[in-house]
């Protein structure tokens, strides 16, 4: 019987694939190009899957050469687990179930689970016996929060919150760092000018200013205002990129000015974005300050992170804090750095084959 365990972490960037055997011990790893179903055809995102998983195969499974699996032969996975970016109805799950189902010559149902990817970082819930809730949260460029629970070795997700985007959200992640930081310098110009003094000295707003290459605040508004470059531009400044990325490149300049520099003005800004994502994650739980009387509680659940933003241990543990003040303090605390590994591992831990 087939002994191994597949997960696919399936991004707008990359799809990276790892391989577990029953022991939950990772035996394989293998990556392909981007696997975002919102701008891909099926056939664009199997290929990239494929690419994947048989480089997860090569050291495992020598003897599988290429991908799909022929038909009336018995596929290397006993189970596979999908994280797919895009995948955020049931109708795009559908779209894409088949597909890969005949790729690994595993039957659509429970062996195949295909599901939106903030799924997988709920995957360490599965190594806790006691516990069967966890909360996600995605922070970088973008962001979302998500709540689970373990049922019967599956993770249902419970509940969303945010997700929508850049234009309409994404609280706490790099774009809205980015904008808080702009917002902030600007107020406190406006400041400056309502009680006719000059601004406090800030070693992240002259940083700022050196990015966007003006010598005063309010000259950041033609920088960030002006238009979308229409093609390839000779030039290297912040006008050369998109407005969304102009405001979303700026994070790495708040960062290192609050934890390397104990800039006052970068900590009220990545405290001010903390704060929305800590308001995003209260709105699942139960118990504590002005919770949600049906939700998970925070005690009896892990929260797991995973994203570029909180990568940083230093802001994690600003929205931990933020969340314990209220009185939401987890039980276990998780950075997801490897999704595909964690995935494949946990899915390993739990799984119960469902033909014997």
């Amino acid at each position: 019987m087939a002994s191994l365990y597949l997960c696919v972490d399936c991004g707008g960037t990359k799809t990276a694939a790892a391989i577990s055997d029953s022991q939950g011990n990772i035996i394989g790893r293998g990556t392909g190009g981007p696997s975002n179903i919102t701008y891909l055809t099926v056939d664009e995102f199997i290929t990239s899957v494929r690419m994947a998983t048989l480089a997860a195969l090569k050291d495992t499974r020598p003897d599988i050469e290429d991908l799909p699996i022929p038909p009336g032969t018995e596929s290397p996975f006993a189970a596979a687990w999908f994280g797919v970016s895009g995948a955020d109805s049931p109708a795009a799950i559908a779209k894409v179930t088949p597909a890969i189902s005949a790729l690994l010559a595993i039957p659509v149902g429970p062996d195949l689970v295909v599901a939106n990817d903030t799924h997988l970082l709920a995957a360490p819930v599965r190594t806790y016996p006691s516990i069967n809730h966890a909360i996600a949260v995605i922070a970088g460029t973008g962001s979302i929060t998500v709540s689970f629970k373990q049922e019967e070795g599956r993770i249902e997700e419970l509940g969303r919150v945010g997700g929508w985007g850049w234009i309409l959200g994404d609280e706490g992640g790099g774009y809205d760092v980015g904008r808080e930081a702009l917002r902030q310098l600007l107020m406190e110009e406006d400041l400056a000018s309502v009680l006719r003094r000059p601004a406090p000295p800030s070693k992240l707003r002259d940083q700022i200013l050196a990015k966007f290459n003006v010598p005063t605040v309010m000259e950041i508004l033609g920088e960030v205002y002006h238009g979308d470059p229409t093609g390839e531009s000779a030039t290297q400044d912040l006008r050369s990129l998109s407005r969304e990325k102009r405001i979303s490149s700026l994070p790495p300049l708040v960062f290192s000015a609050a934890f390397e520099e104990d800039d006052w003005l970068a900590k009220r800004i990545l405290q001010a974005s903390a704060k929305q994502l800590a308001d995003q994650v209260q709105l699942h739980l139960g118990s504590g300050d002005e919770a949600n009387p049906h939700g998970v509680k925070a005690r009896d659940a892990i929260i797991s992170f995973g994203g570029s933003l909180v990568g940083n241990g230093k802001y994690r543990q600003i929205i931990l804090d933020l969340l314990a003040e209220r009185g939401h303090t987890f039980s276990h605390v998780h950075f997801i750095e490897d999704a595909a590994a964690v995935g494949a591992t946990g899915l390993a831990s739990s799984y119960k084959p469902s033909h014997t």
